[in-house]
């Protein structure tokens, strides 16, 4: 998408996925709301998803990012010491930590 839309967050920025329940279309897993990641990469600016099938737009341009959770901040001592999933996740769906 080309829009210039300016970052909130860069690789190495510690957030935190929003702990919310929209009643609508949303990208954003249920598994890590509320949970604390590190940014790993900037993919860009895309249409907001939830944005765009409430109004058939692609509006809301929003820079997405690679964001690293720990297992351990996932499924808490029951997850492998090694593992850690990548989630790419939309600028509204974070906050920083």
């Amino acid at each position: 998408m080309d829009a210039d839309v300016a970052p909130r967050f860069k690789v190495g920025d510690t957030v935190t996925a929003l702990n919310v329940n929209p009643v609508s279309h949303t990208r954003l897993p249920r598994y890590i709301r509320g949970k604390t990641g590190t940014i790993a990469r900037d993919h860009g600016v895309f249409a907001f998803p939830d944005t765009s099938a409430a109004s058939g737009t692609h509006s809301d341009p929003q820079h997405v990012y690679s964001v690293r959770f720990e297992g351990s901040e996932l499924w808490g001592d029951h997850a492998n010491a090694n593992a850690s999933v990548y989630i790419d996740l939309f600028d509204d769906y974070l906050d920083s930590a």
